[in-house]
This record gives structure tokens, sequence and C-alpha cells, in this order.
């Protein structure tokens, strides 16, 4: 049998197991042993199964993953972001759309301390949501800037997309934190200027944030700051050293995570009770990556074993278009996988793929990698199975429909959009800054 008759049988596999209810990482790892054995037999089979799941849990900088996730856990439970919102919402001033505007930078903020984006949008639809309909915002227009700005962390270093890559591409995650520093922050602006720019067409969407402190002039207000002085720290602390090349990524997630606890012991915040969720949901988000991990990197590796892979590099090699045409077909097949696959299962099972491609090409990995990562952006806000709407959902008030959540997202889907074409269209937003640090 082909190849290419193959490969249908695997999607077919996939996407049957999965419509009868067995989870992805489960899933993967059934359609990959059975591959295996079918191949090989049941004893090489079962050996080459193992041996590619032993392969990735050896790499170091997978350590990485339960540090951060840990550091996002304890910040989500030490009140810092209730913190740094008030004092980014007084520091702002009467302007309006003030409120949102607050809310995108306390996000990118809030992105750069955790790395994971369910944890932040469930921090700022708490926070920032029931302050915005409290104000009178329109409801749609706060919906959007939660859903999009907390969004941000998939992208914003130490984003565990990009680590998760950085282990399937083989690239420096340093190397891809300092290249997804400019996209972020260009998505943040995009984000800003529509809101000013909605605000100031219909200023009913928006209005001012009148309180006293927010009256005071601007050297009055600067000890409100005191809300930004220990994320400032923290945040630092994390990307400062890796930068610095003092220490790895790995080496600063731990650091990360031990700063984490004392700013919760700083602020009085830490408890035995706080400090065990923590642990336990770290336990839990890590366990479930681990096991998307090892059903796709099972899968992949049987796959290529197979011819699977060269397979579908010839195809895409072989396509008579121009270079960047090629990556926008990358782009769009990922869009595609995102409908019904989590994130970590495209990334294993696309970028030992497509990377070698993007080599061939004459395209550099990084840039691919934050092209990769603002696409799973887009999917994490993508009705109908978008993760974030359904984050948001949970924990926002009765009257907010997943309907509602649904519309207000697709502006910024668009915006998203932009901030993609643009980094392809223009690499250097992405590599000026890892060329400054080379």
């Amino acid at each position: 049998m082909g190849i290419e008759y193959i490969t249908l049988l695997i999607v077919a596999a996939l996407l049957g197991l999965m419509a009868i209810g067995i989870p992805l990482g489960i899933t993967t790892l059934l359609v990959s042993l059975g591959t295996a054995i079918l191949y090989f037999g049941e004893r090489a089979g079962f050996f080459i199964v193992s041996a590619n799941v032993t392969e990735v849990l050896h790499k170091y900088e997978l350590i990485s993953v339960p540090f951060f996730v840990f550091m996002a856990n304890i910040l989500e439970r030490s009140g810092i972001a209730h913190s740094l919102f008030e004092s980014m919402a007084i520091m702002g001033g009467r302007f309006r759309g003030s409120v949102g505007v607050q809310t995108c930078i306390v996000a990118v903020v809030l992105a750069a301390m955790s790395g994971i984006m369910g944890g932040e949008i469930v921090m700022l639809g708490l926070i920032a949501l029931p302050q915005m309909l409290r104000l009178g915002y329109d409801k749609k227009l706060a919906i959007g800037i939660i859903c999009a700005a907390g969004a941000l962390a998939t992208l914003i270093p130490p984003s565990v997309v990009l680590i998760v890559y950085g282990l399937a591409a083989q690239v420096s995650i340093t190397g891809l934190f300092a290249a997804s520093i400019g996209p972020g922050l260009l998505l943040a602006s995009l984000y800003i200027t529509y809101i000013l720019v909605r605000v100031r067409l219909n200023p009913a969407l928006a209005p001012v944030y009148d309180i006293p402190e927010t009256g005071l002039p601007f050297v009055k207000r600067l000890p409100f700051l005191k809300g930004v002085i220990l994320p400032g720290i923290l945040i630092g602390a994390v990307l400062g050293v890796i930068y610095s090349g003092v220490a790895t990524v790995t080496e600063a997630a731990a650091i990360g995570a031990v700063g984490a606890v004392i700013v919760a012991m700083v602020r009085q915040e830490l408890t035995w009770i706080k400090m065990r969720d923590a642990m336990r949901q770290t336990v839990l988000t890590v366990g479930s990556i681990i096991w998307l991990v090892l059903g796709a990197v099972a899968l992949i590796g049987i796959y290529n074993r197979i011819g699977g892979g060269e397979f579908l590099r010839g195809l895409l090699t072989a396509l008579d278009v121009p270079p960047l045409a090629v990556i926008v077909v990358m782009m769009m097949i990922v869009m595609v996988l995102g409908t019904f696959l989590e994130w970590i299962a495209i990334l294993f099972i696309t970028v030992p793929i497509f990377a070698p491609v993007v080599i061939d090409l004459g395209f550099d990995p990084i840039w691919f990698g934050v092209l990769f990562a603002m696409n799973i952006q887009i999917y994490y806000l993508s009705p109908p199975f978008g993760p974030a709407c359904f984050f948001l959902k949970s924990v926002a008030p009765k009257e907010v429909t997943l309907q509602d959540i649904f519309s207000a997202v697709l502006p910024f889907i668009a915006l998203q959009s932009v901030g993609l074409m643009l980094v392809l269209l223009f690499p250097q937003i992405a590599l000026f800054i890892p060329s400054l640090l080379n």
C-alpha cells in the first residue's frame, strides 16, 4: 500500500477515535502503536514507539514547562494581577478607553510572567471584565479585549508554545523568545489602536474611568506604581538571565518558580492551601501536556520511519509556487488542523516535517516559529473550538453567552491575521532583536 493511502488511513483513524471520545494523547499513541505493529511486528513496534517516547522525555529543556506552569499558578493565587490592574488603570488617567488600553498592557505583563494562556484569560476575566462591564463598556468590546489580550501569552516569552516548538524544531529557545518580543508588542499595539479608534468613532462604547485617583497630576499618581514593582522584578530576573546568557531557559524557569513563591510571601498571600492547589493544578496541566507530547512524538516518529515525512516534504517542495507561498500553505494547514486538534499535537505533527522544508527554502526556522505561535494564537480565539472563548465563559457573568464571546473575538482575529501577514512579509519584525543579541 502506498504512503499516500497510509496517510489517509492514519488521518481517518485519528478522527474516528476522537469522534468516539478517546482523549487525543491516547488516540495518537494507539494509532502510532497500531501502525508500528503493522509495519514492524509486535516486538519491534513496541520497541520503536517506546524509543521515540524515551528520547523526547530525556530533553532537558522540557523541564522548564512544569516550572513555568507552577510560576503561573502561584502568581494566579497571589493577587498580583489585581494589584497590577489597579495600578495601571490609575496610571492611565482619564481618557476614553483607558481601562481597555490598560487591560492590554496588563495582559502583556502577565504574559511575560506566566507563559500559559488559560490562566491569564481566567485572571483577566475575573478582574478586568467585571470592571469594564461595571463602568458601562460595550459588552462585546470588553469580551474581545480580554480574549485577545489574554491570548498574548502564546507568543510573548516565556511562552510554553515557543518552548515546545524549539524542542520539536531543534532551534534555540532563547532565540525564539527574543524573536517573539517584536510581534507580541505589535499585536498589543494593534489591539490598543483598534480600541482607541473604536471609542473615538463611538464614545458610547467606553466611558471615561472617572475616579478621584485618575484625576491627580501624573507625579502624584506615581506612588500607585507600587503594584508594578514586584512583577517588574520577576520579569526582569527571568528574562534577564536568559538574554544575558547567565542561565539556560530551564534554569531561568526554576528562578521564576522560586521568584513567584517569594512574591506571594512578600504579599502575604502564600498559604498551604494555595501552595497545594498550585501544585495540584501544575501536575494536572503538565500531565495533560506530557500525554499529548508522548502521543504526538510517537505518531510522527513512526510516520517518518515509514517514509511519511519524506512524502509530505516532497509534496511541499514540489509545489510550483514562490517559496513564500509554501509558507502560507503551511500556515493554512495549521489553521485547518486547529479545528480538531490540540495545539501541542499540531506542533509535533507538523513542525518536524515543516522545519526542514523551511530551511531548504532559505528561511529562518526561528522566524517560522514566531509565525507558528501567531497562528496558534488565532486558533485559540477561532470559533467554534477556540479555547480562549471557553476559558472566559467559565468565569464570565451569566449574562455573557458563548455566542456573545464568539462574535466579540472576530475583529480581534482579523487584527491577529493582519499581524501575522506583517511578520510574514517583513521578517525583521521578528528577527531584529535576535540580530542584536548575536
